[in-house]
């Protein structure tokens, strides 16, 4: 259960969260099991706190700092983090579905069997997270970052990672049909085993890639 002290400090507004935070640097925020739905709170520091289990449908909190928070099990579908600082954070398990995650830092996160399907991840920092299992259905990846991102298992159909830097990623055995991955750098990519079929390849680099028992029917290679 969320600690009701620090749930009252936090919906009293920026001002005064950021003033109790400055005298309490060393307590850890506790907003557990809270109901935030389409709560607004925008450049704020809340690392480290704990929002597992909370409802977080529809907030606002693009620009906060959210690295190193535990978001396990909570619902933060239609949630902006629009440039958001969520790297570190452990989102197993989250619902993310139509989250605004645009420029947001999700480098090292834990989004082990999250759904994101319909997510706006367009230039995010995914590098080295993992992702693996994850639902990306229809989500926009449009020049993200996922250098050694864990994908193994994940759902990529028809999302749309257009000139996305996916340098050594692990795609095995990860379905990615109908996906656009025109002008993707899959250099040194392990798409072993991997669903390809429809996807669109052209112009990406695969130069070091392991395709060994993809699919590849229908897929558009690059010339």
């Amino acid at each position: 259960m969320a600690n009701k002290k620090h749930l009252a400090v936090l919906k009293a507004g920026e001002v005064s969260w950021i003033n109790w935070k400055s005298q309490n640097p060393e307590i850890k925020p506790d907003f557990s099991g809270a109901n935030l739905s389409q709560f607004h709170l925008i450049k704020v520091d809340l690392s480290a706190a704990n929002f597992s289990v909370s409802n977080l449908s529809g907030a606002n909190l693009s620009q906060t700092n959210l690295s190193g928070a535990n978001f396990i099990g909570a619902d933060l579908s239609n949630i902006d983090l629009n440039h958001a600082i969520i790297c570190d954070a452990n989102l197993i398990g989250t619902d993310l579905k139509n989250a605004n995650l645009r420029h947001a830092d999700l480098g090292s996160a834990k989004l082990h069997r999250s759904n994101l399907c319909f997510a706006n991840l367009m230039a995010a920092n995914l590098i080295t997270a993992d992702l693996s299992r994850v639902n990306l259905s229809g989500a926009e990846l449009i020049g993200a970052y996922l250098y050694k991102t864990n994908l193994y298992q994940a759902n990529l159909t028809q999302a749309h990672c257009g000139g996305a830097f996916l340098l050594k990623a692990n795609l095995k055995e990860t379905d990615l049909s109908k996906a656009d991955l025109r002008w993707t750098n899959l250099s040194m990519a392990n798409l072993s085993g991997a669903n390809l079929s429809g996807a669109n390849l052209s112009m990406a680099n695969l130069s070091g890639a392991n395709l060994s028992g993809a699919n590849l029917q229908g897929t558009i290679m690059p010339e």
